[in-house]
């Protein structure tokens, strides 16, 4: 395994590739026009990939791509296709979440490098271990891995770590984030994500009250990562890679950030100066946060006043007038700059700048709509000097590689030229023979002046052997061409030479991967999910199959219940566990190992936990995102038996996924699906709180909500380390349950969290089912509900983006 670090850098046009390679990077990682979870970034064409793959390679610099969403079944015979592409121009690797497509990919492409991507949720060793034995080289953790887990990680395993070190972050687990596509179907999941997380929201009790007096914050907006102070407790660690987020950001910020990391990592943090922080803040920043690796929580991770860009202060405002202020200055302003001053209106205002000023001057700007309130902060959001640098750092500038030539001129022969860079040389011959001089003899001098001119190349001219004879004669343009042909040859057996994969048997290898067995048809059963012990309480056992058990308390007399009536029983496991808590769901399944059927995983990590661990039946939850039949597939080749399809999927979707494997199908047909999964608390920023110590005695832990925009209202609740965002308002498909029934569903799924009364719905589910209530009553129910509750049919309709 190749030990080096690797500082790896986002591209997002060739712009921004030339901006990564020439301030440092060690690899890139970019999307095309497919498949990628940046759909509204600039992206690459087939040929602007090749064209890339050629730039990076020929400088010495990896190039990983992302095909890094859930693909929906027809999508995945194409998604083989274009790997097939970029196997074939020799990326290094691909970035991968669909687990059961990098399955495929593993078959058909066993030599290309497969990464997990961070929207796999991979946030243990037991997550890491499950991806190596699949054939994945690398897994790019969850961001919210705390330290001493990638010690654990590192030290158990022999997969190459990836950690995020600068950048956006997200709220929510990346992978478990279904916020935007249940409010506007653009799913994160699918690369198309509306970024609900930076819009402001209220906090509200039960009753509809504000909490702590702060109404539309942006309390789900995260701060930027900035560790350029923690790299070297990465570097120990045993991260392999260092990975910087901003595809969608601009050439110069990659140029800036790139370029800072690469210090840092070389010569450590203390290396770097003021100054080069100062870019780093100055080119992007919502604030800046250690992250949850480095133990920032609650008001050190987010930044709620808000969403964007806030650049640095450079000065304060000292007075106002109709249309102008006054602003005494801290730092210098030049033209170009993008300035920008709080209004009276809660608001912001700004300009570019069209005068220059000096630290401690008194400046007016005039013309404005919106004067600022006196001693308020005036803030440089773009700097037009930085930029400038910037992109001097790249434009106009490449790599000097050192390039050896020996060239052999002898009369009445063709003239020769061999270059050589590492271990490549070429040699190239010329098309007119070396003449003898009838006036004046082409000279060394002349011969080395022409052979260096190299500047539309990645090279430089280290040394020059000349073997010339007495009297030779050349014409320079023949030189000229000479070199260009040897250079030119060269630096395609180069490109040619960094990745080298295999023929391959594609169409075959392909036609395996894509065929399965189908199993028979299972029969249609009543699921439920119970989150409390009121809600076990409420339950008719005479009217239902199959219990998942959210809760600890009364466990073992619960299950004893639900053995005495012959009903399946699950104990639901939390979609993030670490070491501590897989020790407790060791313990607690044990305790309990005779009377439970089963137990169901939300993350890959647990799945790998309960394959080792126990011979039990293994359930797989909405956490795994199962998208396709063929990710449903290498689940059951696992040995897991029935699994809770993704809800996002929309009826034909599940229908075709169900047509191709049979056997157990679930589909949530009830329920307030959780749209986020975080490690933060937003109630932690009311409260102060530094860390989640706390939780399991805070009272405001259970009850609150989020309040947005439009009036609805996301439940939240905290527990065991992460806090569950609801959506706001449940899945009710009572009146549409034929319709589901006819896609295939075999096992419909009531999904309870924080629901008081529950077992009039269980009722009129189980009855609508099994036939034993007509339509009329069906709709007499619903709008009843529905006058009392605003509901939605989810995805099963409509599908997302």
């Amino acid at each position: 395994m190749n030990n080096k670090l690797e500082l790896l850098a986002p591209v997002g046009s060739m712009e921004a590739l030339e901006a990564a390679v020439m301030n440092g990077a060690d690899a890139v990682y970019l999307g095309g026009k497919l498949f990628n979870a940046r759909q509204y970034a600039s992206n690459f064409e087939y040929e602007e990939l090749m064209e890339a793959v050629s730039y990076a390679h020929l400088r010495g610099v990896s190039v990983f791509v992302t095909v890094n969403i859930l693909l929906d079944d027809k999508e995945v015979s194409d998604a083989l296709d274009y790997v097939k592409y970029l196997y074939e121009i020799g990326v290094d690797g691909i970035i991968v979440q669909d687990i059961g497509f990098a399955s495929m990919v593993r078959e058909v492409f066993p030599e290309l490098q497969i990464h997990a991507s961070t929207q796999m949720t991979i946030n243990n060793l037991e997550g890491a271990r499950h991806l190596e034995e699949l054939g994945f080289t690398r897994v790019v953790l969850a961001r919210e891995v705390p330290y001493k887990e990638i010690l654990r990680i590192k030290n158990n395993s022999d997969i190459e770590l990836e950690v995020f070190i600068h950048g956006a972050l997200c709220f929510s687990y990346s992978g478990q984030c279904l916020m935007s596509s249940l409010i506007g179907g653009r799913s994160g999941n699918r690369g198309t994500c509306a970024q609900p997380c930076r819009m402001e929201y209220s906090i509200i009790d039960a009753k509809g009250n504000i909490a702590g007096n702060l109404d539309k914050r942006h309390y789900l907006s995260t701060r930027d990562l900035n560790t350029l102070d923690e790299v070297g407790e990465l570097i120990n660690a045993g991260v392999k890679s260092f990975k910087i987020e901003g595809r969608m950001k601009r050439p110069e910020y990659v140029a800036t950030v790139v370029s800072a990391y690469r210090k840092a990592i070389d010569s450590g943090s203390d290396s770097l100066t003021k100054g080069e922080r100062v870019n780093v803040e100055q080119i992007f920043n919502r604030e800046f946060t250690k992250g949850h690796t480095f133990g920032d929580f609650g008001k050190k991770f987010v930044s709620v006043e808000r969403p964007d860009n806030r650049g640095r202060v450079v000065g304060k405002v000292i007075s106002s007038d109709k249309n102008k202020i006054q602003v005494l200055l801290s730092e210098n302003v030049d033209v170009g700059d993008g300035l920008e001053w709080d209004t009276y209106h809660n608001d912001r205002s700004g300009t570019k700048a069209q005068f220059s000023g000096q630290k401690g001057e008194k400046i007016w700007i005039g013309r404005i709509k919106d004067t600022a309130p006196e001693g308020s902060p005036f803030r440089k959001t773009s700097s037009a000097e930085l930029l400038g640098n910037a992109k001097k750092s790249y434009i106009n500038t490449d790599k000097n590689l050192p390039l050896s030539m020996k060239i052999r001129l002898k009369i009445g022969e063709k003239p020769i030229l061999t270059v050589e860079f590492m271990e490549f040389s070429e040699t190239a011959t010329g098309d007119k023979v070396v003449e003898t001089a009838v006036k004046t003899p082409i000279s060394g001098e002349r011969i080395s002046e022409q052979l260096a001119k190299l500047g539309d190349t990645v090279f430089s001219m280290e040394s020059l052997e000349i073997d010339m004879d007495d009297n030779s004669f050349i014409n320079v343009k023949d030189i000229n061409a000479l070199r260009r042909n040897a250079v030119e040859r060269l630096s395609e057996k180069v490109v040619a030479n960094f990745v080298k994969y295999p023929v391959i048997n594609f169409k075959d290898k392909k036609d395996s991967v894509m065929s399965f067995s189908k199993l028979p048809k299972d029969k249609k059963m009543l699921t439920v999910r119970v989150s409390n012990q009121k809600q076990f309480d409420q339950m008719n056992l005479k009217k239902v199959d199959r219990v998942y058990l959210g809760f600890n308390e009364s466990l073992k007399g619960n299950l004893e219940i639900l053995k005495s009536n012959s009903i399946e029983a699950f104990y639901l496991s939390d979609k993030i566990l670490y070491k501590e808590d897989l020790d407790i769901l060791e313990s607690t399944i044990n305790t309990n190992l005779s009377q439970l059927d089963g137990v169901s995983a939300s993350n890959v990590g647990t799945v790998e936990f309960l394959k080792n661990k126990f011979n039990l039946t293994i359930h797989g939850d909405i956490g795994l995102n199962v998208f396709n039949s063929y990710t449903l597939n290498y689940f059951r080749k696992i040995g897991i038996n029935g699994l809770t399809l993704s809800p996002e999927l929309n009826l034909g979707q599940i229908n075709e996924i169900a047509e191709k494997t049979g056997g157990e199908v679930e589909a949530i047909v009830y329920g307030y699906l959780p749209v986020m999964i975080s490690r933060n608390c937003p109630m932690a920023y009311l409260k102060g709180c530094k860390d989640d110590s706390g939780c399991e005695t805070c009272s405001y832990a259970n009850g609150y909500m989020l309040k947005d925009r439009m009036n609805k209202n996301f439940r939240m609740d905290r527990g065991a380390g992460f806090t569950t965002i609801y959506n706001s308002v449940p899945v009710m498909v009572l009146d549409r349950l034929e319709a589901v029934s006819r896609a295939g569903i075999t096992s419909f799924r009531l999904d309870f969290t924080f629901e008081d009364d529950i077992r009039d719905i269980q009722e009129m589910y189980y009855d609508c089912l099994n036939g034993m209530i007509d339509k009329n009553t069906v709709i007499n129910f619903m709008n009843d509900y529905k006058a009392k509750t605003e509901v939605t049919n989810g995805h099963f309709f409509r599908g997302v983006l």
